[in-house]
């Protein structure tokens, strides 16, 4: 039973992470993801500060979510 559960958790993990992938990549190619992104490159380029645009939270938190439900389904038993 503990090794459904355990495959369960992984699939749950690794489907939040991948709609948070998809969520990032529909906001990157929005109206509203492109302007913040020429927003931010603009203010770069005044004061040499390095920003992101809000999506890349989103593709590295989906990015860390479908990796740790790898390393929860690929886990072996212990002994």
């Amino acid at each position: 039973m503990l090794s459904g559960m355990k495959y369960l958790i992984a699939a749950m993990l690794i489907t939040v992470g991948t709609y948070l992938i998809y969520c990032g990549h529909r906001r990157a190619g929005s109206l509203a993801g492109v302007a913040e992104k020429t927003g931010k490159d603009i203010a770069d380029v005044f004061d040499g500060r390095i920003r992101h645009p809000n999506y890349v939270g989103y593709y590295i938190a989906g990015g860390v979510l479908v990796l740790a439900g790898a390393c929860v389904a690929l886990r072996k038993p212990k002994d």
